[in-house]
């Protein structure tokens, strides 16, 4: 079968967003709408704002924004740079170079530190890349779990080099958030900004900023420049009782990331973690069994999406579209220069033990159709190990 895939057939999401939605999260967005300004809403809007915090791990206000998650990285950037501002991006995929871009668009000294799609950003590197500018940068920019590739960064690391310097980091934790713990407080991380469409089991639409009382004392210092993404306005309303919006809020998207949340913190966060952990096992022994090397470094805790390189020997651009077209399992491949290089499966979110199998055998079948050579069932025989000897997690309560 070629084109859209067989309406008949059961459709599996793997991809690291949108990712799946629990069914009680879909339920109470096909409610009737509400007011923004009624207290029906406002009820729903002040839960949700209480609940944030706790998963970004911090004591502070978590601001919304209604956008993707490169809404929230435009204002980690709008807020703390002008143009001629020095500011460091620290990239090693598709995601961190759009940090670049975006500083670029608004101006700024830009120090680019660009590294192999595929490798971690080193602290030693950074720290020298730094120490090598003439001028001190405001802001370091770097991502958490490269969704492009699969590698996770350390954070915490990182973190102290660019404090060390007298900058804030701006982490991009848009697909991290929520699958791999980030103590945000704990670390002193100065900015997190995620979106709602990957690990937080939503729809794509809302952004976020969590932002230190440092870093609003920095963006206060240097107003305009900035209009609907200015935390200053937003934080304003978010402090008032009863919390308000500077704008019309995405109400139906808050309805669902309220029933997420809520879903999140009955599960507890390290559970959420263990849960992450087991899958992404599972992904890479699968991946290992069907003779691909995995893409990146061997990292225990990217626990966001596992990419594999595919063989040489096989059009690899064709691995996802015949996932998808044929078998109704939906994959990412590769961005940019790694197009029909890497296949990525994602397991942040609603994903459960069944989904890394399925995802397995059918990468398998692909493949094999595709003239590589691998033992039938290998994969999933392989995935099932994992969980039979780490315990299946235990599916989310959707």
């Amino acid at each position: 079968m070629s084109g859209e895939a067989n309406p008949f057939s059961k459709q599996y999401l793997m991809t690291a967003g949108p990712t799946p939605l629990p069914p009680r999260v879909s339920q109470v967005m096909a409610e009737p709408i509400r007011y923004h300004r009624a207290p029906a809403f406002v009820e729903v809007y002040s839960r949700v704002l209480n609940r944030l915090p706790k998963v970004f791990q911090t004591a502070g206000d978590v601001l919304c924004f209604a956008a993707s998650g490169t809404g929230a990285m435009e204002s980690a950037v709008a807020n703390l740079i002008g143009p001629g501002d020095p500011a460091v991006v620290a990239s090693c995929g598709k995601f961190g170079e759009r940090w670049a871009e975006l500083c670029a668009a608004y101006g700024a000294e830009l120090g680019h530190l660009e590294v192999e799609w595929g490798e971690r950003v080193e602290p030693d590197v950074l720290d020298e890349f730094i120490a090598g500018r003439e001028r001190k940068p405001k802001a370091v920019y770097v991502t958490q779990s490269e969704t492009s590739t699969g590698v996770l960064n350390d954070i915490r690391a990182l973190n102290e080099v660019a404090t060390s310097h007298g900058a804030v980091l701006c982490v991009d934790a848009v697909s991290g958030l929520g699958a791999v713990s980030l103590p945000q407080d704990e670390w002193g991380v100065d900015v997190v900004v995620s979106g709602s469409q990957k690990s937080l089991m939503c729809p794509p639409g809302l952004a976020f900023a969590s932002v230190s009382d440092r870093a609003l004392e920095l963006a206060a210092e240097k107003p305009g420049g900035r209009y609907y993404l200015d935390w200053a306005k937003t934080a304003k309303g978010q402090a008032e009782d009863p919390p308000n919006s500077a704008f019309t809020p995405a109400v139906t998207l808050f309805m669902g990331l309220d029933v997420a949340l809520e879903m999140i913190l009955e599960e507890g966060l390290e559970r959420v973690f263990g849960r992450h952990a087991i899958l992404a096992r599972a992904a890479r022994a699968g991946i290992e069994a069907l003779g691909l090397e995995r893409f990146g470094p061997d990292d225990e805790n990217a626990n966001v999406v596992t990419a594999a390189a595919l063989p040489d020997s096989i059009e690899g651009a064709k691995v996802p579209k015949l996932m998808r077209d044929r078998y109704g399992v939906t994959v990412a491949g590769g961005q940019g220069h790694l197009k029909g290089r890497i296949v990525r499966v994602a397991h942040c979110g609603y994903y459960g033990a069944f989904d890394i199998v399925v995802a397995m055998s059918a990468l398998e079948i692909v493949l094999r159709e595709l003239g590589h050579e691998v033992e039938p069932g290998a994969g999933v025989a392989a995935a099932q190990s994992v969980f039979a000897s780490s315990g299946a997690p235990e599916p989310v309560a959707g």
